[in-house]
């Protein structure tokens, strides 16, 4: 990871510590060539699933676990994240090496598995402002490559072909979020969610492909080279599954229409200014290179994924009011709820018909 991301580490907070004489027996016995004595401490990102560096004296590893206390059903799935990830980087896709995963909730208290520290750099504005005006496209299209990459990815081929349902992704995803939402009454509703509850499942799109999705592809989820414009690492798999290619695509190119505190979005800079594509031209360079001739319903899904990404912000609200939120940020990220909720619902305003 970047100077940067290795910087945002902080002590271990106390609702988050592990046994430590535990782990580090579990490490000796699970990854091959773990060598101690070893030290822990925590990433200060992480809205999910509590992220940890473990640093021996030869080497760095990551570990993400499941949250401490009571988790929704079917959430903080990293056994889920550790098998795309393996199976992916046998398919030479770019994800860190697995090392190990343990469903054992007596070593530190949940699920967890343990995976390389990647050298590279993590950006965290979509608009590269570290990034010479010159050469700021190059990252945005590889970040863009990526993406079509993971999508022509044969994923029965990968050993995937159960990894989820093919067929009706958008639709069970309305069902999966519209009832986590409605569920937890401790984060509160918003009156834009609840019409985009009852508007999206009337709305879908006829078309309905299937491949494998990342579910939350975006600039800080990626480690590019330390000097070139090229993706060696896609993180935070955790809400990745079979799903359809045109939705997983339009929330990584959400970021055009969503403000710049939100999100990375990059609404509102002036595009060719700043060197960097606009909307439609990214949109082709995908579409060039997965084979298709334009997105048809490109409004819908942006307008479902800004309804997802409430939901989401709203799923942080509610683990901030219960105190199990992984991160210092966490409150912070819940208030921004309402804002995505209202911009969800007038893009759905928006869309044609």
């Amino acid at each position: 990871m970047t100077d940067r991301a290795k910087a945002a580490t902080v002590p271990v907070r106390p609702q988050h510590r592990i046994d430590e004489v535990s782990l580090l027996h579990w490490m000796q016995q699970n990854v091959e060539g773990f060598a101690g004595p070893m030290e822990i401490d925590q990433f200060s990102g992480g809205q999910s699933n509590p992220t940890y560096r473990l640093r021996t004296p030869s080497r760095q590893y990551v570990l993400r676990r499941k949250p401490p206390g009571e988790i929704l059903r079917g959430a903080h799935a990293v056994e889920r994240e550790a098998r795309v990830m393996s199976a992916l980087g046998k398919a030479g896709y770019p994800v860190p090496v697995v090392h190990g995963l343990c469903t054992d909730d007596a070593v530190i208290g949940s699920w967890f598995f343990v995976m390389d520290m990647i050298d590279g750099r993590i950006f965290w504005d979509a608009s590269f402002p570290e990034i010479p005006k010159a050469a700021r496209a190059s990252y945005m299209d590889a970040m863009n490559a990526s993406l079509a990459a993971l999508h022509r990815v044969d994923f029965a081929a990968a050993g995937l072909g159960d990894y989820g349902k093919p067929g009706g992704y958008v639709g069970r995803q309305i069902t999966r979020w519209s009832n986590q939402y409605l569920a937890d009454e401790e984060a509160g509703r918003h009156p834009a969610m609840d019409r985009l509850v009852q508007w999206l499942p009337q709305h879908l799109p006829k078309t309905d492909e299937t491949s494998i999705t990342h579910g939350d592809f975006r600039v800080d989820n990626m480690i590019f080279h330390p000097s070139e414009p090229r993706v060696i690492a896609v993180l935070d798999w955790e809400l990745s599954t079979l799903g359809d290619p045109l939705a997983d695509f339009a929330y990584h190119a959400m970021m055009y229409r969503m403000p710049r505190d939100i999100l990375g979005g990059i609404a509102g800079i002036d595009l060719a200014q700043a060197g960097l594509p606009d909307e439609a031209a990214f949109v082709a360079a995908y579409c060039q290179r997965t084979g298709r001739a334009g997105i048809p319903d490109l409004d819908f899904y942006i307008t479902f994924n800004m309804f997802r990404f409430a939901a989401i912000l709203h799923g942080i609200k509610g683990r901030a009011a219960r105190g199990t939120a992984a991160s210092a940020h966490a409150e912070a990220m819940g208030e921004r709820f309402a804002r995505v909720a209202e911009l969800a619902w007038a893009q759905a305003n928006a869309c044609p018909g």
